[in-house]
């Protein structure tokens, strides 16, 4: 019985240990993150029975007070679609290893897996609702985010998700159409 009083401590400590652990990782991976990146994320939109892919995306995460999780913008910028870019809120968070990114205007959650981070550069899987892609960022300088159009454009009077119709596309106030994003080849 003497062994069992002996060895509970060390168990106790060591279960302890892995789990305070797994916290820092996520709190280090989510210091790392702070800040701006840029590069191909492989996101498509749907739109008018057609394709549009990104040619490049930023991300710019914001680190709150709890450690491990915050907010920021995500902007995916096109050269052939209707729009110059679609833009969103996000809130994110690093659970276990994880990077969850939720979409505040369209109410969707993408994760990151399987990554490598550094000060430089951001490596690894995008997974949404069975599909996958690999990407890489690169940490920039972070862009003015006010100058963005988020969500719906009320000032142009249409109910497109992305902000302005700068590219000759017919903007009708009366269409509830929006581009719908996916990644890889949904």
């Amino acid at each position: 019985m003497k062994k069992i009083y002996a060895i509970l401590p060390a168990l106790i400590a060591t279960l302890m240990t892995l789990t305070f652990t797994s916290c820092d990782e996520d709190y280090d991976t989510a210091y790392t993150l702070e800040g701006t990146w840029k590069g191909e994320m492989h996101i498509n939109s749907r739109y008018g029975g057609r394709t549009y892919s990104s040619t490049y995306t930023i991300i710019d995460f914001q680190r709150d007070n709890s450690w491990s999780s915050g907010v920021g913008y995500w902007v995916d910028y096109y050269s052939d679609a209707p729009w110059d870019y679609v833009a969103n809120h996000i809130d994110w968070r690093v659970v276990n290893g994880e990077v969850r990114i939720y979409f505040r205007e369209e109410g969707t959650t993408l994760y990151i897996r399987d990554y490598v981070l550094n000060d430089n550069r951001f490596r690894g899987t995008l997974y949404d609702d069975g599909q996958r892609v690999d990407f890489t960022l690169y940490h920039t300088s972070s862009p003015n985010w006010s100058s963005y159009h988020w969500g719906y454009d009320d000032y142009y009077y249409d109910d497109y998700y992305y902000s302005r119709t700068t590219r000759g596309a017919v903007s009708d106030s009366t269409t509830t159409e929006k581009p719908q994003r996916f990644i890889g080849t949904k």
